[in-house]
């Protein structure tokens, strides 16, 4: 019952992000809405992103070439706190860097999560994802806050999309 409400909540933010990345340009990717922003860098090595071990001050407003990566980072990093597996490094996450690749690449890693939520055995079993490990919450708790993690994210792109001038 609760691994079905579940994967069900992801329909809404998922469908409002493909709304927004099914009429993304590159252009959009790299608006830079402020003098303080997170974006992604491109080197011989592929993609890399902006990042602070602490929050900075004044907080940088992220592009949405930094949202869709961020995404696509903590969505395979609760795939892999579901599945036991490692989870895959900021740096290690492969970024495709244009539009029209974006929404391919955020399908595949919806439909990993997906699986590995139906497959998981112990909702109930602990995680440290996105919590400390002394906080005691469950994967379900990490299922539930992948919906709503989403649905804030798909909003940022959806509303620098709008802002763009």
């Amino acid at each position: 019952m609760i691994r079905r409400l579940l994967l069900d909540q992801l329909d809404v933010p998922s469908a409002l992000l493909h709304y927004h990345l099914d009429q993304l340009t590159d252009d959009q990717l790299f608006w830079e809405p402020s003098a303080t922003v997170w974006t992604m860098h491109r080197s011989a090595d592929g993609w890399s992103p902006d990042w602070a071990e602490t929050e900075p001050d004044p907080i940088p407003v992220p592009t949405i070439a930094w949202l869709t990566w961020h995404v696509g980072w903590w969505w395979s990093v609760a795939s892999a706190h579901l599945t036991g597996a490692t989870p895959p490094d900021r740096l290690d996450v492969d970024w495709p860097g244009r539009a029209a690749e974006i929404g391919p690449w955020l399908t595949g890693v919806e439909e990993d999560y997906r699986s590995a939520l139906q497959a998981c055995p112990d909702l109930d079993a602990t995680t440290s994802f996105p919590w400390p490990p002394e906080a005691g919450r469950t994967l379900a708790d990490t299922a539930a806050w992948v919906a709503v993690e989403l649905t804030k994210n798909a909003a940022e792109i959806g509303l620098l999309r709008l802002l763009r001038p």
